[in-house]
């Protein structure tokens, strides 16, 4: 299985080492995707820049995609590397003209990230070219891949919190001896761009597609169980999140929308929103393990939506 060794600043590295966050976004100032082989889950290592010729910690491949910069700190804030958004755009700067800020950013997102202590840095491996300046693809099971992978497994083994963390890879290793790759934990800010990305970037209920205005909502709340997963999440315009969320609509297990007659009773108004009431949703996933759960629906329906 492959598995890739990104170069990234070491600010961001010690920024992120400091506030051990359960995800990360490895943002690059320019869009390029050097990872549409990378499957889910596959390791992603971290290498500083040179002279700092190491390797300092990883995390798990979850999705590469483009963000505008505002939408990259709405979505990931300081899991982004940095305290604010001012900073990150002076990053950002460093690489682009102040011009190209509104051009989207690749961003790489990777869950349960893991930072190794600085006596516990692994040198790059002798195949590593000093002209490699973005990053370099390995295979798991053969030459250098194989033995930097084994160097990754006795850090994790050895320090005791990221043991426990990675018990589950640790004997996966150990009961079918190559890497097997893991579905990393979402966090909110993977949950985020995940659901956006699976309904295509618009509103599953209207259609809208000014990305500014959509959200990604959970239909379980996560405070109530509900889990960072893409089935337990819609892609809805600001306003319809904020009646969801507040159950004055629902949606349906066979995916219609359903409109609280309490808008009116409460409001006087609701007029636009009613005109959707008993219609389909309009984006809904292509893949079918991403459609909004039935159970988690009818959690709602039943727990959340003012009959």
């Amino acid at each position: 299985m492959k598995f890739y060794v990104g170069v990234t600043n070491d600010e961001w590295f010690h920024y992120l080492a400091a506030l051990k966050p359960d995800e990360v976004n490895f943002w690059r100032p320019r869009n390029q995707n050097d990872f549409r082989l990378l499957p889910v889950g596959a390791p992603f290592l971290f290498k500083l820049h040179s002279p700092l010729n190491f390797i300092v910690g990883g995390g798990f491949f979850v999705r590469h995609t483009f963000l505008p910069i505002d939408l990259m700190w709405q979505a990931f804030g300081d899991c982004n590397g940095t305290p604010n958004l001012g900073v990150l755009r002076k990053r950002i700067l460093e690489h682009r003209n102040p011009d190209e800020l509104g051009r989207q950013i690749g961003c790489t997102i990777l869950g349960q990230p893991f930072f190794f202590p600085r006596e516990d840095w692994i040198p790059v491996p002798p195949s590593w070219s000093p002209n490699i300046v973005t990053g370099k693809s390995y295979e798991s099971t053969t030459g250098d891949g194989a033995k930097l992978w084994v160097e990754v497994q006795d850090r994790l083994a050895h320090d005791k919190s990221e043991r426990e963390q990675f018990q589950h890879l640790l004997e996966d290793e150990r009961r079918y001896g190559s890497l097997v790759s893991v579905r990393p934990r979402l966090g909110q800010g993977g949950f985020r761009i995940l659901v956006t990305d699976a309904y295509n970037r618009r509103c599953s209920i209207t259609g809208e597609k000014t990305l500014p205005v959509l959200e990604a909502a959970h239909i379980r709340p996560y405070a109530e169980n509900g889990p960072h997963s893409v089935s337990n999440g819609l892609l809805l315009r600001s306003d319809w999140h904020q009646l969801f969320d507040a159950g004055y609509i629902t949606v349906t297990p066979q995916h219609r929308v359903e409109v609280s007659r309490r808008i009116r009773e409460e409001f006087s108004n609701g007029r636009e929103y009613y005109a959707y009431d008993g219609q389909s949703l309009k984006v809904i996933p292509e893949d079918k393990q991403d459609l909004p759960s039935s159970e988690f629906l009818e959690w709602h329906r039943s727990e959340r939506f003012l009959r």
